[in-house]
């Protein structure tokens, strides 16, 4: 784990921006744009579509206002008089909204002037006051509206402004009482002015709403404020109006959570609003999410010109709730929404009031923001912990994995529960975290193999390479005292060798024979330590532990022997000489580490150890054996078969070695060869004790089964000599040489 810790910061601190931002500490704009647009196409996708008669939506349309008798708008108040008639009256609407606001005096009639004449210059005319009086009931168009409207179910619409303006128009009584709030600190949608009805049509009907939306941040309307807050005062919207009067005019009460679920100091807790049997969701800006059912005309219009006409049957209308609104482009009531980019606002209403009815409005209560950070912690500390120990195909898979589940997991929430919970922040966390650790491992951790590379890579197998850098705290090239394995190698009778090539021919001679050696030490795990001339230095255990160094140091040797052996015939095919080498093999303990000046060091092993390899390998022309290990290397490699040489003091050591040359694997080596390794016991026994007679005949028998092994003739010799001169009684058996 210390190795990925770089790794792991950098994922905890991805973590660590996505939640500060869905913990409302600052906002990052690019994850609150793919937010929406993931909301929008949630929306979309399960929007139920088709046509909802039950609201219809009668059309102030291009048409209406080309039409003779209707024209431009604002159209008089006897229009609208007479429209409000007609649906009741003929039509036999249940309800009817205006989406529009009268909110000034209709002057067309001439009504005004008329009455400036009378209290002015024909003040005192009785028979133009007379007709002043029969008139002005059909010339108060005002007066006409307001009649039309009095005792009949209808709902009359304004609107808030942000800026500071002058207030026009009478509101509606508030619909909650401000105490009720208090002490909460809830984000109100808070206006400053607004522009409403005249207060005689205010008077005459059952209630009026805003129809002010919240546009976000991309200028799309998705909300729409179920509480706005004017001076002090709640006022409700157009949808909850109609839906109210529908409903019976009940009252309207905050839905807060119970006490002791939120745990975090300055939670409002304002999560409904009770109206009826219906509990309608809210989100922190007590707003209410829009439910578009699908695009534009998702509900029957009605161009006010068919109406006028009588062009429009009777049911169609007929017990629907009827909303009066714009969709010429000329009126400004067309909107951006998820559905459509050129949205007529009434239609907005109209979705609310059906989600209302069908309590299909999706929640996103002030709590989503805890839910999100929680949902941010759990998948990105796992996978800030889990993605730097896994390769990147399994990173890939597992980053796959964990985008598949939170979407899932959105996607129930959201047709399951009915909640529409942020998905922006997860997935960008993902792939940023996924993005991060494979950053860090191409610019950071490559780098570091890279620089293993540098260090060790003209020393180790590049499989080893790769080992260490998977955990490069673990290494480093600074001197430190280890058991190991040490090999040297050379050609034997070099130098003759050389003087028959010339410089170019000796080096490609060389170059071969070196190269063949060298992966031969690194399949074996080996490290190679240097070249001196056509000598070769290597060791086992380091800069990687090898718990079997010493048999991997063997196997190594024996496979040198083997690929000599393949060598000599492509040699002689180019006109080489056939070559063999002497290998020295040693397992004890010796230094390791970065070694050598200021100007030049090298990764080397030095101590007795070494020293002793160096001078077995010397011995392997002595004693005519192509590898010699001494006592340690021999008692490390279990199941192998060894023949004992001899015990010898070699030079600048006083205690004498055992030295051995490997035979085979038990399991591999043959009852003959078995049995000569027993005579050759005997011979040695012999030797020892100084029986020269029984060592000679033993020696006798193995030359005439053996003919030209070199050992049985040194040791033929050797007894030959002491018979002729006794070594003395000071004689321990070791054999003693002088030179390297």
């Amino acid at each position: 784990m210390r190795q990925h810790l770089g790794r792991i910061l950098l994922g905890l601190a991805v973590l660590a921006v996505f939640v500060g931002h869905a913990a409302r500490f600052y906002e990052l704009g690019i994850v609150t744009r793919l937010d929406h647009v993931l909301y929008d196409t949630r929306l979309r996708l399960t929007a139920p579509g088709g046509v909802d008669d039950r609201i219809v939506i009668l059309d102030i349309d291009e048409r209406s206002l080309a039409t003779p008798g209707l024209g431009r708008w604002p159209w008089g108040r006897d229009v609208m008089a007479a429209l409000v008639t007609r649906l009741f009256d003929r039509y036999g609407a249940t309800l009817v909204a205006f989406d529009v606001v009268n909110g000034e005096p209709d002057r067309s009639s001439g009504l005004p002037v008329l009455e400036r004449l009378a209290a002015g210059e024909l003040k005192d005319a009785r028979e133009f006051h007379e007709a002043l009086g029969r008139l002005r009931p059909q010339l108060d168009n005002d007066g006409r509206f307001a009649a039309a409207l009095k005792d009949r179910p209808v709902i009359l619409g304004f609107y808030f402004t942000s800026p500071e303006s002058e207030a026009s128009g009478a509101l509606p009584a508030p619909v909650l009482d401000a105490r009720v709030f208090r002490g909460r600190p809830i984000a109100f949608a808070r206006y400053q002015g607004y522009g409403a009805n005249l207060p005689q049509f205010q008077q005459a009907t059952l209630g009026a709403g805003h129809f002010t939306p919240l546009v976000d941040e991309d200028g799309i309307i998705r909300r729409v404020p179920m509480l706005a807050e004017y001076k002090g005062e709640y006022y409700e919207p157009l949808s909850l109006a109609v839906f109210r009067a529908l409903a019976g005019q009940p009252k309207v009460e905050a839905g807060f959570a119970p006490e002791g679920r939120f745990l975090a100091r300055g939670y409002a807790g304002l999560e409904w609003l009770e109206v009826g049997p219906r509990r309608i969701p809210l989100d922190a800006n007590a707003a209410a999410l829009v439910p578009y059912r699908g695009k534009v005309r998702s509900f029957p219009y009605v161009s006010a010109a068919d109406l006028f006409h009588d062009r429009v049957p009777v049911e169609r209308i007929k017990g629907r709730v009827v909303l009066v609104g714009a969709s010429a482009p000329g009126l400004v009531d067309l909107r951006a929404t998820p559905v459509g980019t050129a949205y007529p606002g009434v239609e907005i209403h109209a979705n609310l009031i059906a989600g209302m009815l069908d309590g299909s409005i999706k929640q996103r209560p002030a709590y989503v923001v805890g839910a999100e950070v929680l949902l941010l912690l759990a998948f990105g500390l796992t996978l800030a912990l889990v993605l730097p120990l896994l390769s990147p195909l399994r990173a890939t898979l597992a980053s796959a994995a964990a985008l598949a589940l939170v979407a899932a997991l959105n996607v129930a929430v959201w047709t399951q529960a009915d909640t529409a919970l942020p998905l922006a922040a997860g997935v960008l966390m993902i792939i940023a975290l996924f993005a991060a650790n494979m950053s860090y491992g191409y610019f950071v951790e490559t780098r570091s193999k890279r620089q293993f590379a540098e260090l060790f890579g003209q020393y180790v197998p590049p499989e080893l390479v790769d080992e260490m850098a998977r955990d490069p705290a673990q290494y480093s090239m600074e001197g430190k005292n280890e058991v190991l394995t040490v090999l040297f190698t050379d050609i034997r009778g070099f130098t003759s060798i050389a003087e028959g090539f010339d410089p170019k021919a000796l080096a490609a001679f060389l170059n071969e024979f070196l190269t063949a050696m060298s992966l031969v030490i690194r399949t074996h795990r080996g490290t190679l330590d240097k070249y001196m001339g056509d000598a070769i230095m290597a060791f086992w255990g380091a800069p990687v532990a090898d718990p079997q160094h010493a048999r991997h140091a063997l196997a190594a040797a024996l496979a040198m022997q083997a690929e000599l052996a393949r060598l000599n015939p492509a040699f002689r095919t180019r006109g080489w000489p056939e070559i063999r080498i002497g290998i020295g093999l040693n397992t004890g303990p010796m230094s390791v580490g970065d070694m050598g000046s200021k100007l030049r060091k090298a990764y080397t092993v030095m101590g007795d150890a070494v020293n002793l390899a160096s001078r077995l390998e010397g011995l392997t022309k002595a004693y005519g054996a192509g590898i010699i290990v001494g006592q340690a290397t021999r008692e490390a490699v279990p199941g192998m078969v060894f023949r004992e040489l001899d015990r010898v003091r070699v030079k600048g050591k006083d205690a004498p070695v055992a030295i051995y040359e490997p035979v085979g694997a038990e399991n591999e080596v043959g009852r003959e060869r078995m049995e000569e390794l027993k005579l050759w016991a005997q011979a040695l026994k012999a030797y020892r004790a100084g029986s020269w007679e029984q060592a000679e005949l033993i020696l006798f028998n193995l030359q005439r089964l053996y003919p030209g092994a070199p050992l049985y003739s040194l040791y033929a010799e050797r007894v030959a000599r002491y018979r002729q001169a006794s070594p003395g009684p000071e004689w321990d058996g070791v054999t003693a040489f002088e030179t390297k």
